[in-house]
């Protein structure tokens, strides 16, 4: 007899009962090939596909298979028809149960569905690594000896647009202590013209330390207009309060921020500056002039570093590279509130690394493609890959702890609102 799950039964679930050893030597009586192990695979799907819908349709009628119709019930079984409906196994020809009335809806494969929700997930999966629908294509073919038409596989992949519109409207937290800004390019399809733009991404920090990706923005240009449609949005959806936002000189962030978060500390990227710094020279002066800058962007204060930048603007190495004087000068005011910070929290916001990684892994996937249709298009694959990248997002960022009290002292009340 079959055994149930007691762990199920305490729970008061239904339980599906387990196969007896009887049932396995029935199925494989002795040693199979792998052509054979299939065939028995395949075989067991459909005779357990077909038993199940067997049971909608008793369920249905109110009296079982091969038992007396119960009076005053006049719909009856009506046959069957065929049908192939693909699964994460293969294609599988099935016979669906069918009534004199024409009243039963299948519950397990609906009347114009074809295939399982699990083969659906495969090819999500699929694409959300990159493949392109021609590779899925071939890869379906190759290992469950399926042919589906690339129209079939946009369709399975344009279904999760609503989840995606969902995300992209969700509600925000009322306060984020830090939030990073940064973009990739991708080229995307516009009025026929293919066109290289902006994917804009923001990833937030929340009062635990946790993080959390905003939203995705595509925009051909950024400047303060785009960013004031940005924060609009964030504020729309909640978000009352920045704390910092980090960035690396995306332009007309600054104007943006003034009008729809003007208590949000405006934070350039240090180390962006250092990598500049360090691009004007060859690799052998490289090592030396990274030290001669160091002593700016660890110094005390803005006051200190000011002088520290004047001193190396009046040594051998401002004279020999008077471009990173000039790079450093030219966002000066968006360098100095990081001065303002304690140790513990310059260690969060001395990069925007955070979001980088992100990108960088979104790069990988990306590169496979030519270019997308159009901006949903890039915005789909974009959500799929970003899902997966967050996947195991559960733990607080690195040195928050320290941070946390920092914030809470700092900034009181506008803290404790989000935390």
């Amino acid at each position: 007899m079959p055994r149930i799950s007691t762990k199920a039964a305490a729970s008061g679930k239904a339980a599906l009962p387990q196969l007896s050893q009887q049932m396995l030597e029935e199925l494989i009586p002795g040693p199979v090939t792998k052509e054979q192990f299939e065939d028995i695979f395949q075989n067991f799907k459909k005779a357990f596909i077909e038993r199940a819908m067997g049971a909608e349709m008793s369920h249905h009628l109110g009296y079982g298979a091969g038992q007396v119709r119960p009076e005053g019930v006049s719909n009856h079984r009506n046959g069957s028809s065929a049908k192939t409906v693909i699964t994460d196994s293969g294609s599988v020809r099935i016979e669906v149960p069918r009534d004199r009335a024409g009243s039963f809806e299948p519950e397990l494969i609906g009347k114009h569905e074809r295939r399982f929700t699990g083969f659906d997930d495969k090819i999500i999966a699929m694409y959300a690594r990159g493949m392109t629908v021609r590779e899925i294509q071939a890869f379906l073919v190759e290992m469950y000896s399926v042919d589906v038409s690339p129209d079939l596989i946009s369709s399975v992949t344009d279904a999760v647009m609503s989840e995606v519109t969902a995300w992209q409207a969700r509600p925000l937290e009322t306060m984020y202590p830090v939030v990073f800004f940064d973009a990739l390019r991708v080229k995307i399809r516009e009025n026929g013209v293919v066109r290289n733009k902006a994917v804009y991404l923001a990833l937030g920090v929340l009062a635990d330390g946790t993080r959390d990706i905003l939203g995705i923005w595509i925009e051909n240009t950024e400047g303060a207009k785009f960013w004031m449609k940005v924060f609009n949005d964030m504020k729309t959806r909640g978000c009352s309060d920045i704390l910092i936002a980090v960035t690396d000189g995306l332009k007309g962030m600054g104007e943006a921020l003034e009008v729809v978060y003007p208590a949000t500390t405006l934070q350039t990227c240090i180390v962006h500056l250092i990598r500049n710094s360090l691009d004007y020279a060859n690799w052998k002066d490289r090592k030396p002039l990274a030290a001669a800058i160091k002593p700016i962007y660890t110094a005390a204060s803005a006051e200190a570093a000011l002088a520290e930048l004047d001193a190396f603007e009046s040594g051998p190495w401002g004279k020999k590279f008077p471009t990173v004087v000039a790079s450093w000068r030219r966002v000066w005011d968006k360098v100095i509130p990081f001065f303002a910070f304690p140790p513990e929290v310059r260690r969060v916001i001395y990069t925007t690394n955070a979001i980088e990684s992100v990108n960088a892994r979104l790069r990988k996937i990306l590169k496979t493609r030519g270019h997308f249709p159009n901006d949903e298009a890039a915005t789909k694959l974009i959500w799929l890959a970003l899902r997966n990248i967050t996947a195991d997002w559960g733990r607080a960022a690195n040195h928050w702890k320290a941070a946390m009290n920092q914030f809470a002292i700092l900034y009181e009340e506008r803290f404790t609102q989000g935390a």
